[in-house]
């Protein structure tokens, strides 16, 4: 059987990382991106029935809280009256309300419960990625275009847990989810960073921040 190449940066020698009962899981050594076997992955209804079971209520203060982790610190980067899009908002876009409350306008996009892309007609001030990523099949060419979405100077949030050095993989309750496919690690984002040739802010174990700065 062939490995399959890296969903990330297409290396194609990704090696074997760790298997479970459910899944086989790869690393590639080039972005340092930690993925499952392209055969291990759910159907699109199978995905779906696994979203319908989260329980994300825009009157729950803890889902708010947790959404906190991204908003503060964007908040505190982004000027008056930004222009965002949530990417993956999921069928409560509590973050939506919670930037709209600031003063600030957001689209929302998800390929499940809002699959608007008329939102990728546009340019945006800021964009955030609340645990999404790390679903996604084909991570590269989503990230790259909302990476282009954004205006010079804009910022581009994830959240998504990472796959720390000391990590213990095999007992890590984000593999947990057969939904999650791909787990970033700090250099994984130090990639995008120089890919894409921005700044890279380490907001917390789960949270990054990137921002387009003009280029020379």
């Amino acid at each position: 059987m062939m490995t399959p190449h890296c969903p990330l940066c297409s290396n194609p020698k990704s090696a074997e990382y760790f298997s479970d009962n459910f899944r086989e899981y790869l690393h590639c050594s080039v972005c340092d991106l930690v993925f499952a076997h392209p055969d291990s992955r759910l159907s699109r209804d199978e995905e779906f029935k696994r979203y319908e079971f989260h329980q994300n209520n825009l009157d729950d203060p803890r889902y708010r809280s947790f959404l906190q982790k991204m908003s503060i610190p964007m908040l505190d980067r982004i000027s008056e009256n930004s222009s965002g899009l949530d990417f993956g908002s999921g069928p409560g876009p509590l973050l939506k309300q919670m930037f709209e409350e600031q003063g600030h306008s957001m689209a929302i996009f998800d390929s499940f419960y809002s699959p608007r892309d008329e939102v990728f007609n546009n340019t945006y001030d800021f964009i955030t990625a609340t645990e999404v990523v790390e679903h996604l099949h084909k991570p590269l060419g989503e990230l790259d275009r909302l990476w282009s979405q954004l205006r010079p100077q804009g910022y581009l949030g994830i959240m998504t847990s990472l796959n720390l050095p000391d990590q213990d993989f095999s007992s890590w309750h984000y593999i947990k989810d057969e939904t999650h496919v791909v787990f970033f690690a700090p250099e994984t984002m130090t990639w995008l960073a120089k890919r894409w040739t921005a700044q890279l802010e380490f907001i917390s174990d789960s949270v990054v921040i990137f921002q387009k700065v003009p280029q020379e």
